[in-house]
């Protein structure tokens, strides 16, 4: 709710206070406020607040370790503040105070962060790895897509030198590239208007550490080149500096051949260096099987059937050519048609249209 607060005379210059859980209960003279209280879910956010002072104003937060708000200060005048909060984890609220001082005057704000929810298995069929619980999933008992994924939109030979177009929303002119039917997703590769059309989708939610799990039943066909990996929300030092997890990736020139790779600026394909294992998946294109990557801190342990069959170690010498996988990564699901190495053996147009379904996909953590 926003209250506004009249403007009183005011009565002196900007004196900076240390004023950790102040509440002088009024207003400071000569500042109008544009809220009393600022709320935010438990995800965190950023939100604003308005300012008219008669002269120099500052403020103080009383917990800066989740809460930040710039600027900080200003002179006469009208300004909005952005005030952000880091997402709460703990179960917990958090309730803090941002305090704005105008000569000796003190106006309170009070922030306050809802308390994560805990995680509920809604299907006791889950199964739980041991010591985790499960955060977040998505079973695709809905259609509605949109409401857990958001959809590139890239034209061919944008990445890998791929061949299809991924299309916003999974559908172009009718034809769904992405779509829900009895419980599973159908990421479709398709010929459309002369070219070959496909989905590449990203949850909106994102993770650092964690069991990584999704049950996928693969496509046939040479040129078909279908995935399930990570990338993170901070790709600010390029590709492949920021990192790369490939949970599974296979092409369809070498079917049923599964494999799990990690990409970083030391380790990567460019160079020939990534860390990668291939191994043979039995009916990987005519039936479901499970692909996971448990990340911690100290390792990636990738398994298909639960069966663990690569690792990669950080080699703890905080170094990010070796090791960025310290910040929170997202979940992609596409199908790739050609490229460097989906087409490294040509592409049979005849394999069209393919299909890669996925049952579901599992996020757990330790909490």
């Amino acid at each position: 709710m926003q209250v506004r607060l009249a403007i009183l005379t005011l009565l002196m210059p900007l004196a900076l206070v240390s004023c950790r859980n102040e509440n002088s209960g009024g207003q400071a003279p000569g500042l109008e406020v544009s809220v009393q209280s600022l709320s935010f879910a438990a995800e965190g956010g950023t939100q604003s607040i308005r300012v008219q002072a008669e002269s120099d104003w500052g403020l103080a937060i009383s917990d800066k370790e989740w809460c930040s708000a710039t600027p900080s200060n200003g002179a006469a005048g009208e300004h909005e503040i952005k005030v952000s909060v880091l997402a709460n984890k703990s179960y917990e609220p958090l309730e803090g105070t941002i305090t704005f001082m105008h000569g000796s005057g003190r106006t309170p704000v009070s922030v306050s962060v809802a308390a994560a929810e805990k995680p509920v298995v809604e299907d006791p069929e889950i199964i739980v790895p041991e010591g985790y619980s499960l955060v977040w999933h998505d079973e695709f008992d809905q259609p509605n897509l949109k409401a857990k994924w958001r959809f590139e939109n890239w034209a061919p030979g944008f990445v890998n030198n791929e061949l299809q177009r991924y299309v916003a929303g999974g559908e172009i002119d009718g034809k769904k590239t992405a779509e829900v039917v009895d419980g599973v997703l159908r990421i479709t590769a398709q010929k459309h208007n002369g070219e070959v059309v496909s989905a590449r989708m990203n949850s909106l939610q994102s993770w650092k550490y964690g069991y990584m799990e999704a049950r996928i039943k693969l496509p046939k066909g040479r040129g078909t080149w279908p995935a399930f990996w990570m990338m993170p929300n901070d790709q600010s030092k390029g590709w492949p500096a920021c990192g790369e997890i490939d949970i599974m990736e296979e092409v369809g020139a070498n079917p049923n051949y599964t494999s799990s790779s990690i990409h970083t600026k030391a380790y990567n394909h460019v160079q020939s260096t990534q860390k990668t294992r291939e191994i043979y998946t039995a009916g990987a294109e005519s039936d479901f099987h499970t692909y996971a990557c448990e990340w911690t801190a100290d390792a990636l342990k990738f398994y298909t059937d639960g069966v663990q069959f690569f690792e990669f170690k950080n080699d703890q010498k905080l170094d990010n050519d070796t090791w960025p996988f310290n910040k929170p990564f997202y979940i992609t699901l596409n199908l790739a048609w050609g490229g460097s190495w989906g087409g490294y053996k040509g592409v049979d147009e005849n394999a069209l249209p393919c299909t890669m379904e996925v049952d579901y996909v599992r996020v757990f953590q330790k909490l």
